[in-house]
């Protein structure tokens, strides 16, 4: 559900220090956005991300079948991603 793109009725106002306003409004000014804007979707994007383990989830009973089975079935080795992870990163 993006509750983004409806009309908006509500007021959010935060207080912020100086370098953290600048940085937010660089932020939206390179994503062609106003800040308020930006503010919104990214504090959808968090907000979303942070329920997302605590929402419920329904299944079917065939689709549980298949989640099930996908869950039992035996791990497979991976080698490119086991040749990735050990490998160092660019922050490395």
């Amino acid at each position: 559900m993006n509750n983004v793109n409806q009309s908006k009725t509500e007021r959010i106002d935060i207080r912020a220090n100086s370098a953290v306003k600048q940085l937010l409004q660089d932020a939206a000014r390179s994503c062609h956005k106003s800040v308020s804007e930006f503010l919104l979707d990214a504090g959808v994007t968090a907000a979303n991300q942070a329920l997302a383990d605590r929402q419920k989830f329904v299944l079917s009973d065939e689709q549980w079948a298949a989640f099930q089975d996908a869950l039992d079935r035996p791990a497979q080795a991976k080698p490119n991603m086991k040749k990735l992870l050990s490998q160092p990163g660019l922050l490395d």
